[in-house]
């Protein structure tokens, strides 16, 4: 390895000791966390504050080598068998301890046994492992997938099964894919189903694609005031399958964004401030990545000035943030993301980060940010702040509660006929959001009383929404206003 890339400065893979510890259980735990994660360097010799090569004594090197290497046979559990060899950098010689990615997981101190000694590497630190990551890691040893596991108890229905099936083909459809029935045979084959015996059993795949029936297979959404999670001013929780709750948390984002409009020639053409393919894409690979023996939830929230979608479980099975970003993929949940192709939701292996950026890129948004912690991966989607303008004041920022409102309230009160003084209040507050019932009165010229009759009205009607505080809030005129507004003149 080159030296510029080995000492610019400790990583997630890279770690440095001036001398080695005089208890060698410091360093193991680096070891066995690079066994765990996607393998490191360890290299002695070299000061981990400042990056000096100090370098060690040429006649205690061997010395050296050989204790650590004695040190990891005897200390660590499945065996690790590193690659120590020295280096000679500016006239100085440091020790290089290079461990591989390990197949066998969770690797582990036998001093501290396994639910106490088992390590990962997380943003250039050793840390201890949580149980639910060590159960994650035992099945990464012993290459299975959980959500292809038998889920026991859980009954194979042939309704169920059908409607899936039904599903499955619809999406298919939509996608454009190629036209072909789907039987149980296919979900067999794509183990979804087990045979046991002349037995249909259900695995984890089929339960989550059918049904609420694990109380962390749920999507999380919320709508909140400003720019952290203080304040909410909506939130929903889609539970059932999972290709539904994917479906119902896009809606959820496009019914609380802008939706705005462009002329394109002679058509006006209606364009959200987001990408829709990207919102979808940053949904369906939470739902596809999340570690699902991690018993959190997805979450996905909206904020003035950004979308944050949130999955449990951080990179898997060894993968690195440059990895996921260089578009390579490593699949957690083998017969999700298989069904998920299947159905058209996933288009190509390791193109969902890419496909993110380049949306965003698309419509002049900033970069969009991917975040990974140790029991956890986010991604940001970054909203363009709209100057408060007469043209686009009435645009968004309605919570779907109200949207749900004013659907309800358009079926049940058909086309609307405002009369002059609702005209006029709609008409003013389109001006100006803030004007108080008091002057809206004195610039009609008709009393208060008349005035707030009329907005209750118009807050019925779902034209009128009120943000904020009665003293310092203001009107939001929704689009149905405007256009009734359009009408009348």
């Amino acid at each position: 390895m080159a030296r510029g890339t080995i000492f610019s400065g400790e990583s997630k893979n890279i770690e440095y000791k001036v001398t080695l510890p005089d208890k060698s259980e410091k360093y193991m735990k680096t070891i066995v966390a690079f066994a765990n994660t996607q393998g490191g360097k360890l290299i002695v010799g070299v000061d981990d504050k400042t990056h000096e090569i100090v370098g060690v004594e040429t006649e205690i090197l061997f010395q050296l080598m050989d204790g650590i290497a004695n040190a990891i046979s005897d200390s660590c559990m499945p065996q690790i068998i590193p690659d120590i060899e020295p280096q000679t950098i500016d006239g100085k010689t440091v020790i290089i301890v290079s461990v591989e990615a390990g197949k066998n997981r969770p690797y582990y101190l036998k001093s501290k046994g396994k639910e106490n000694g088992t390590y990962i590497r997380v943003a250039g630190t050793s840390r201890q492992a949580f149980p639910e990551k060590i159960r994650e890691l035992e099945m990464e040893g012993a290459r299975i997938s959980w959500d292809e596991l038998t889920c026991v108890g859980y009954p194979v229905s042939e309704n169920v099964t059908e409607k899936l099936c039904r599903e499955i083909k619809s999406f298919r459809e939509k996608a454009g894919m190629t036209e072909h029935s789907v039987k149980k045979e296919q979900l067999i084959n794509w183990k979804i189903l087990k045979q046991n015996e002349g037995k249909l059993l259900a695995t984890n795949a089929y339960a989550l694609l059918t049904s609420d029936y694990f109380p962390f297979s749920k999507t999380q959404c919320a709508v909140f005031k400003g720019t952290d999670r203080a304040v909410f001013l909506d939130k929903r929780e889609f539970i059932g399958p999972i290709y539904t709750q994917i479906e119902s948390a896009v809606d959820f984002v496009l019914r609380n964004i802008r939706l705005g409009a462009t002329i394109d020639g002679l058509v006006r053409k209606e364009k959200y401030e987001l990408p829709p393919e990207a919102i979808r894409e940053m949904i369906i690979n939470a739902h596809c990545h999340r570690n699902l023996l991690d018993e959190s939830c997805i979450q996905v929230a909206i904020y003035d000035n950004r979308l944050e979608v949130t999955s449990p479980g951080g990179l898997y099975n060894g993968l690195t943030y440059e990895e996921v970003m260089n578009g390579h993929s490593k699949i957690r949940n083998k017969a999700i993301a298989n069904i998920f192709s299947q159905m058209g939701l996933v288009e190509a292996w390791g193109s969902g980060v890419k496909r993110i950026l380049n949306a965003a890129k698309e419509y002049g948004l900033p970069e969009p940010k991917f975040q990974e912690f140790d029991n956890m991966f986010r991604v940001e989607l970054f909203r363009n702040s709209l100057p408060m303008t007469s043209e686009n004041k009435h645009i968004g920022e309605t919570s779907e509660k109200h949207r749900r409102n004013i659907g309800e309230t358009s079926e049940k009160h058909g086309i609307v006929e405002l009369n002059s003084t609702q005209q006029e209040i709609v008409k003013l507050l389109l001006e100006n959001n803030q004007l108080s019932a008091a002057k809206l009165a004195e610039k009609i010229g008709v009393a208060s009383r008349n005035i707030e009759s009329n907005i209750k009205k118009l807050k019925e009607f779902g034209i009128l929404v009120r943000h904020g505080s009665p003293k310092n809030g203001y009107w939001e005129v929704t689009d149905c206003g405007e256009k009734n507004n359009e009408d009348t003149e």
